[in-house]
C-alpha cells in the first residue's frame, strides 16, 4: 500500500468510513475489476455495501487483496492463494503447511523453467543451422513442418 493509500486509510479509518473500490484499487494494488471477480469466485468477502448499493470495503479486506496481489505477482494459483489466506487467517496453523504449499509451488516454477530452457536450446539449435540469406530452404520451417507430418499421421 503506498504512503498515500495509508494515510488516507488512516483518515478514514479514524472517521470509522470504509474505502470505495477505486480507493481499495490503489491501496492494494489489485483493479477494481479483479476485486470484483476475486469476490465473485468468494476468494474474499463480500464488502459492505451501501444505501447506493457500492462496496465499501474496510481495512482488513484491503490487506486481504494486498496480501492476494502479492501471491498473483509469485504466480501462485487461485486455489493456492485460496489455501494461504486460509492458513493465514488461522493464526495457530503449522507453517509446515505453509511451507509446503510455497515448496510445491516452486517444484512447479522449476519444471516450467526446464521445459523453457529446452525450447530455447532446441530453437537456438534451428536458428543457427539456419543460413538467414535469400536461399528458400530454411531448417526451422522444415523441423515445423516435419512435426506437423507427424502429428498428422498420428
Amino acid at each position: 500500500m503506498t504512503h498515500n493509500a495509508c494515510k488516507a486509510l488512516g483518515a478514514r479509518k479514524t472517521m470509522g468510513e470504509h474505502l470505495t473500490i477505486g480507493e481499495a484499487a490503489a491501496g492494494s494494488g489489485v483493479s477494481a475489476k479483479m476485486i470484483r471477480h476475486y469476490e465473485s469466485i468468494g476468494l474474499i468477502e463480500p464488502p459492505v455495501r451501501g444505501e447506493n448499493n457500492y462496496r465499501f470495503y474496510d481495512p482488513r479486506l484491503i490487506h486481504e487483496l494486498g496480501f492476494i496481489h502479492r501471491a498473483r505477482d509469485l504466480g501462485f494459483s487461485i486455489a493456492d492463494i485460496r489455501v494461504l489466506l486460509s492458513l493465514w487467517r488461522d493464526r495457530n496453523r503449522p507453517s509446515a503447511e505453509v511451507k509446503a504449499v510455497a515448496l510445491a509451488h516452486l517444484a512447479a516454477l522449476d519444471a516450467k523453467v526446464a521445459g523453457l530452457q529446452a525450447m530455447s536450446a532446441q530453437l537456438r539449435h534451428l536458428a543457427a543451422c539456419c543460413h538467414g540469406d535469400d536461399r528458400p530452404d530454411c531448417p526451422i520451417l522444415d523441423d515445423l513442418a516435419a512435426q506437423g507430418r507427424r502429428a498428422a499421421a498420428g
